[in-house]
């Protein structure tokens, strides 16, 4: 007899798989974040970095607030693996 795969195994893979996608942009943005940092402070009138960097804290604190809401576990070590502060600007 053929194994039949529940449609739900797909949906925690699809689930599984996006949350790593956001986990991973969240990584990647946080080291823009502090790429542009150490740069800002190197050149302070630089102003297309601020915005730039004012648009990627946004991004990224929009993605760790999903996660907060959707895996509070996952959320809570990836902040502490990242040393990010749990508040409004990392």
């Amino acid at each position: 007899g053929k194994k039949f795969i529940h449609l739900s195994y797909f949906s925690r893979k699809k689930e599984e798989e996006n949350r790593r996608s956001i986990e991973f942009q969240i990584v990647s943005f946080t080291n823009k974040i502090r790429r542009l940092t150490s740069q800002l402070e190197l050149h302070k009138k630089d102003y297309l970095s601020q915005r730039g960097l004012r648009k990627i804290l946004g991004k990224c604190q929009r993605l760790l607030s999903y996660l907060s809401k959707t895996n509070k576990i996952r959320y809570k070590e990836l902040i502490s693996e990242l040393d990010i502060r749990e508040s409004k600007n990392h």
